[in-house]
């Protein structure tokens, strides 16, 4: 990545604006409950309060339409940072996130203090990249840090309209996403091996062509197993599938033969009559998915089957279920692979809203290398995709 680091910019006592993803879960009182985004942001403010910067805060939360509205303030992020930062750090929250109110509020501060400002998406020039809103927020700092890594797939006023305005850098999350990422796709340690699942091929096909291009193994999961099963001829039943699909598969296949990577898929599969988790179950074997049931999570010989492929890899990559895991029923095959995953002496890079959601119910999300804070931005970087806000920040000079 040829950009300015945070290490490579002034930051001492300057006004730095801190653009951050802290898009996190709450529950209906408004409390957060998962704080892993505020938490992987902390390296890069402790940096700037021993820096004695102003640091300012910036993040959207949920999708308020460009309107404000109470459900999605930033207040509780306040709170929680408040918690995390050392007790003689001031930790205040903005009326806005623009305007000669909020300018007075950063200008009342203490070098070393920090402000949150409120939710960016409450102005409608932030997800329509406004010039005149990117203009206003640069007009509050000296120095623009880019932190907000599951951010950086979107070409928002904050993500790429302020970084002309203003010296800009990575900060230590966004750097510590982009290097895990080269050390899993770019330049791993060999054999490496990419776990995918998921619902639709279409979602993945980008990625997969990408990965078979520089994986030694890809394993294919999840509901987008039957798209390549039917491109070869069998039945699936009821299964998820996506006809328009069956000829990208094919030359994908073909594709990843000439490549010289090995593609796996399921053998087996637990299905049912239909998608519920009371259903009758059972386990069969992928040539004898029965013509009204429905496939719905991979099998034991599957799940041995990947085992064997992995056990060799010095580096495992993984996007996606392995079925329809947030019922009981089906939820075998991912946790499988969860215990796989974790268990192996690999270097272990996850991506993946719902493959992080799995390894926080087995308790495994400390047994892996790296978790991505970012679900969208991930999956555009496995595309072999730019990030307009990475790529936005001030290139380093050689």
């Amino acid at each position: 990545m040829n950009k300015l680091f945070i290490r490579d910019i002034d930051v001492r006592k300057k006004k730095v604006l801190v653009r951050t993803d802290y898009n996190v879960p709450l529950d209906e009182e408004g409390e957060i409950t998962d704080d892993t985004r505020i938490r992987a942001t902390l390296p890069t403010i402790d940096y700037l309060l021993d820096e004695k910067a102003k640091v300012i805060i910036a993040s959207h939360l949920g999708r308020p339409d460009g309107k404000v509205n109470p459900k999605y303030t930033l207040r509780p992020v306040v709170r929680r940072l408040q918690r995390f930062l050392n007790e003689k750090v001031k930790v205040s929250m903005a009326t806005d996130c623009i305007g000669p109110e909020v300018k007075k509020q950063i200008g009342e501060m203490n070098y070393g203090d920090v402000i949150v400002l409120e939710n960016l998406r409450f102005h409608p020039g932030e997800a329509g990249n406004d010039p005149g809103f990117a203009k206003e927020l640069a007009s509050l700092c000296d120095v623009f840090i880019q932190d907000a890594f599951g951010n950086c797939h979107r070409k928002h006023a904050s993500m790429i309209g302020i970084n002309n305005l203003v010296p800009s850098a990575a900060g230590f999350l966004l750097k510590k996403e982009i290097d895990y990422f080269e050390k899993s796709v770019n330049n791993p340690m060999r054999p490496v091996a990419a776990l995918l699942g998921g619902a639709k091929v279409s979602d993945k096909i980008k990625i997969i062509d990408n990965l078979s291009k520089k994986m030694d193994k890809v394993l294919i999961g999840g509901a987008m197993a039957f798209t390549f099963l039917k491109a070869q001829g069998f039945g699936i039943g009821k299964s998820l599938v996506e006809d328009s699909m069956l000829d990208v598969v094919k030359n994908l296949m073909d594709t990843s033969r000439r490549n010289g990577t090995k593609l796996y898929l399921p053998v087996d599969f637990v299905v049912a009559e239909n998608f519920n988790g009371r259903a009758e179950t059972k386990v069969v074997p992928y040539q004898e998915i029965p013509e009204k049931w429905i496939a719905l999570d991979i099998g034991p010989a599957t799940t041995k089957l990947f085992s064997e492929a992995l056990q060799d890899a010095k580096t495992i990559l993984w996007n996606g279920p392995m079925g329809a895991f947030e019922l009981d029923a089906f939820s075998r095959g991912t946790y499988a692979m969860v215990d796989i995953v974790t268990n192996s002496h690999a270097s272990t890079i996850v991506g993946g809203g719902d493959t992080d959601m799995a390894l926080h119910k087995a308790g495994k999300t400390h047994d892996v290398t790296f978790i991505s804070t970012g679900g969208g931005a991930f999956l555009k970087l496995l595309e072999g995709s730019e990030l307009p806000g990475i790529a936005a920040l001030s290139d380093r000079k050689v």
